[in-house]
């Protein structure tokens, strides 16, 4: 079984081995790692999100090096109706799509200790050990090396304890 209380790294060291990865643990994941911060690509992404509604949002990064804050749950009903009326919602939620399942923003997720931010930027709640192992296999897939079949079994046995 999974120790979930524990967030400093060997959880997650311990998720890759379940998982059936090499063990050690990705330098964003250790203690006293540097924040998540965007890049250009993450700044074009969030401009795209930005220029579809009538104002600009702060969770966002609005220049490099701005850090990328996971999104607060359910916080599209807040950003939806920001939508220029002459958008369709399509464009928003690919725009959307497009940010959030970047690897900047799943590695800002997977860190230890991270926290899912307001709409205005305000932290609001942590990040789940559901969610931070979610994001942990995100990430494994940009790399190529994400095996779904022993991540499910991971989840199985994971933050329940129930097989």
């Amino acid at each position: 079984m999974l120790a979930t209380h524990d967030l400093d790294g060997d959880f997650f060291c311990l998720a890759r081995t379940v998982m059936g990865q090499k063990p050690g643990t990705p330098t964003f994941l250790q203690k006293g790692s540097r924040p998540v911060v965007a890049r250009e690509r993450e700044v074009a992404k969030t401009e795209a999100i930005n220029a579809l509604l009538i104002r600009p949002i702060n969770i966002l990064p609005a220049r490099v090096g701005d850090p990328n804050r996971p999104f607060a749950r359910g916080l599209w009903n807040d950003i939806r109706p920001l939508l220029k009326p002459e958008v369709i919602v399509t464009a928003l939620r690919k725009a959307m799509a497009t940010y959030v399942h970047s690897r900047s923003y799943q590695i800002a997720i997977a860190r230890p200790g991270s926290f899912r931010h307001a709409i205005n930027g305000e932290p609001v709640e942590p990040v789940s050990d559901v969610d931070r192992l979610d994001a942990l296999e995100k990430y494994e897939g940009f790399k190529g090396s994400s095996r779904p079949d022993a991540a499910a079994s991971a989840r199985s046995q994971g933050p329940e304890g129930s097989a």
